[in-house]
């Protein structure tokens, strides 16, 4: 599914496309699982390669790295971008990964000054002001930002892969991880398309969403809740990454864009320097 569709949507249009992708069919045999899912996950990615320099948003974590992996293999034009604050866990991981990977990487320290501005500039972007949606916006308007100063447009993002994979403890805690995969695939359009969206048309950038890939979505979503999750989350995309080449990297334990870019942490510094006790309250205030 390419984004420019995603930018024509609304919620009703989104709500109908993920119900015309539910199916009660379930690939029980775990090796024709991978296999399917692997074949799918690349055609995803190789569809969506344009003729020209692209740029993905990189934490190192598995969702990313298994972008870049399988995109090398059809094309070397590609830069990968990753942001942080000071002690950034992500940047830590993406300098390993890309060195392993053998990819071009550019990194950004910002300061308490930098994401200042950039949350002031969110706030007037997006509709939803919360903690959540200002620290990932964060990452991702700071990483795109980016990559438009090496004039590239077309941006890949891992957005998607923890609905599909069961990624979050809520899929841990749920009596029917599956179905709540769906749920969460329905509520993405107001938690995390309505703030990438006018991120990307604010800066003129079009994110390409590989697991949101209406082939990778059915098949991931015929794949049973014990083959995603079991000692580790996402663990059959982490399985197939690791025999891809990603090895040690694909079973790291990653934090939400927000924590592993440290973000969160400026976001707190410069609520209390603005005399606000809540990131909450500081955010409201502008």
């Amino acid at each position: 599914m390419l984004f420019y569709v995603l930018q024509s949507m609304n919620k009703k249009q989104w709500f109908d496309f993920i119900n015309s992708l539910i199916t009660d069919n379930i690939i029980e045999n775990k090796k024709k699982a991978k296999e399917l899912l692997e074949k799918e996950l690349i055609n995803s990615i190789k569809k969506r390669i344009p003729d020209k320099k692209f740029g993905i948003l990189f934490s190192g974590g598995v969702d990313s790295s298994t972008i870049a992996l399988i995109a090398k293999n059809f094309s070397k034009n590609f830069i990968c971008y990753t942001v942080g604050f000071k002690n950034s866990e992500d940047v830590k991981y993406a300098k390993l990964v890309a060195k392993k990977l053998k990819i071009k990487l550019k990194i950004k320290i910002l300061e308490l000054e930098d994401i200042e501005k950039i949350i002031k500039k969110l706030v007037k972007i997006l509709s939803n002001v919360d903690v959540v949606s200002i620290g990932v916006g964060l990452v991702t308007y700071s990483a795109s930002e980016l990559a438009k100063k090496d004039k590239i447009n077309v941006i890949f993002t891992g957005l998607g892969s923890e609905e599909i994979f069961a990624g979050y403890q809520r899929h841990k805690e749920a009596e029917d991880i599956n179905e709540e995969c769906w749920n969460g695939l329905k509520q993405m359009f107001e938690r995390d398309l309505m703030r990438d969206i006018p991120i990307g048309e604010y800066l003129k950038v079009k994110f390409e969403t590989p697991f949101l890939d209406e082939n990778v979505i059915k098949t991931a979503m015929q794949i049973p809740a014990k083959y995603k999750i079991d000692k580790e989350n996402k663990l059959i995309l982490r399985e197939i990454s690791y025999d891809l080449g990603l090895k040690e990297f694909a079973f790291r334990k990653k934090k939400a864009a927000q924590y592993g870019s440290n973000f969160i942490k400026a976001l707190d510094k410069i609520a209390k320097k603005n005399g606000f006790k809540y990131k909450k309250e500081y955010l409201q205030s502008l």
